[in-house]
């Protein structure tokens, strides 16, 4: 069975991640990503390509000129760490960001757009990240979550990046780099997660996960090393197709608006970790092409 991820935010490997129905899962139920019957797979996150879209035409435009799919793209509200609620739009299921920060957006694409890996133009300086995983009240981590997130983090920085991750847990997140976060409490209706692209030589700062309790560690370090993975600038390996869904979607309507990563696959690449969807046997590691790809960005 393969399942939706409708995480927000940018692809590394292929990038970006969502919500999830109440059907329960097994982990003997693995699907080729050819063959995907609609009646199996399970929704991770927000499927803005079938809900009608909310927003103006002039933001409908902007979405477009970044390269980014407007089909379903909503406006919408999103609660912060500690209950302070920001507006957002969403995009592509996975992917939140402002106003300002989508205007800030300046995406590049190259015309080959079939089965490689891709990064967006805004990407991280080399820097150490400072990262929380939250543990305040109804938006704190599971325990594990928290166990997740560790290995998520650890993912990166066995690899030697000029970009490193120092994770701690706690509840004062607002000097961190990047908060993740529990939203199961405002999002009671799905399971997933959600984040955004660099800006200005940063990483996202918010990064949600929810809904998440009924799946085993490594499912949830898989969401959380894709959602990191938008954070610092990548967008799904499937991007152009939505192939491990088991559709034939373009997430982008304008263009390309996608960077080719050199020396990624240029065939369908089944086991990336930067897929639009993924199966609930994920072990939440790379493979040897995101590898390629952070050492390529980073």
């Amino acid at each position: 069975m393969k399942l939706q991820r409708l995480f927000i935010v940018p692809a590394v490997f292929g990038l970006l991640l969502g919500s999830c129905e109440a059907d329960k899962v097994t982990s003997e139920e693995v699907l080729d990503t050819n063959q995907i019957d609609d009646s199996e797979r399970i929704i991770l996150g927000v499927n803005t390509s079938e809900t009608p879209t909310n927003l103006d035409q002039s933001t409908l435009d902007l979405i477009s000129k970044n390269h980014l799919s407007a089909l379903g793209a909503q406006r919408e509200e999103m609660v912060l760490p500690g209950g302070e609620k920001r507006e957002v739009i969403r995009v592509e299921g996975d992917i939140v960001m402002s106003l300002e920060e989508l205007k800030g957006l300046n995406f590049q694409g190259y015309e080959d757009i079939h089965n490689k890996q891709y990064s967006t133009n805004a990407l991280v300086s080399p820097q150490t990240i400072t990262v929380i995983g939250y543990t305040g009240g109804s938006q704190a981590l599971t325990s594990s979550e928290r166990t997740a997130l560790q290995w998520a983090i650890a993912n990166y920085n066995r690899l030697n990046l000029n970009i490193n991750f120092n994770l701690t847990f706690g509840t004062n997140f607002q000097n961190k780099d990047m908060v993740v976060y529990n939203n199961t409490v405002n999002n009671p209706s799905g399971a997933g997660g959600s984040a955004g692209f660099p800006s200005n030589g940063n990483p996202n700062k918010f990064v949600q996960i929810y809904g998440l309790s009924n799946y085993n560690t490594n499912v949830i370090e898989h969401v959380l090393t894709h959602e990191i993975g938008h954070s610092v600038g990548f967008r799904h390996t499937d991007y152009f197709s939505r192939q491990s869904c088991g559709q034939n979607t373009n997430e982008g309507t304008a263009g390309v608006g996608a960077n080719y990563i050199p020396g990624t696959p240029s065939g369908f690449d089944p086991t990336s970790i930067m897929l639009a969807c993924f199966s609930n046997n994920e072990d939440g590691e790379f493979n040897s092409n995101d590898v390629t790809a952070l050492n390529f960005l980073y």
